[in-house]
């Protein structure tokens, strides 16, 4: 199931009202599951940190390890990374960061720099981001050096969301999406064309 993905409405409410609690949801539960031990998270705190009931966390996702199962799969975000030719590539990763960080206020891959403790879950969400990450894009690259040239390609891509999270208000965010991409892409380019 896709992270962003969203369930319909049911009940009376609307179905923006339906896909922004499920997005707060798991905005809530990343931030949940990478600072803290899977033992120690609750439905009720995520819910708390999302400002939505525990019940409809249970609602969309039905219990804990469901949820974190749905946090800790970058299969979707990979696809969306990935969903162009080679030859596009580097372009089209920078604008995927940058538009996923703008419009739905998260990030694609940046949750896996917070998962680097030593407990089974982080353990998890670190081997899924290389299986589901790395490893792909490794696999989409030609020539020399494939593994090496996708661990720095995933490197400059976490660099860049941690810099759109840490400059929100900075220049960065002034600038548009493409004139991002105008910048930061070809170092991108140069790595996945080897």
């Amino acid at each position: 199931m896709n992270a962003q993905e969203t369930a319909p409405a049911t009940g009376g409410g609307a179905t923006g009202d339906a896909q922004s609690g499920r997005a707060a949801i798991l905005r809530a539960a990343r931030r949940a599951f990478a600072f803290r031990p899977y033992a120690e998270v609750t439905l009720r705190g995520i819910a708390a940190d999302a400002g939505v009931s525990a019940s409809l966390i249970v609602k969309h996702f039905a219990t804990k390890e469901k949820l974190f199962n749905t946090v800790a799969d970058f299969g979707p975000d990979a696809d969306r990374l990935f969903a162009v030719p080679p030859e596009e590539l580097g372009r089209h990763m920078v604008l995927t960061v940058v538009r996923s960080r703008r419009e739905q206020q998260g990030d694609p891959l940046l949750r896996v720099v917070f998962s680097l403790g030593n407990d089974d879950e982080r353990t998890l969400l670190r081997a899924r981001f290389d299986q589901q990450i790395t490893a792909r894009l490794s696999a989409l690259l030609t020539g020399r050096d494939r593994a090496l040239r996708a661990e720095l390609i995933v490197g400059q891509l976490l660099g860049l969301g941690a810099t759109l999270s840490l400059h929100r208000t900075g220049a960065n965010a002034r600038a548009t999406p493409e004139r991002l991409a105008d910048l930061y892409a070809p170092a991108l380019q140069r790595l996945v064309t080897g």
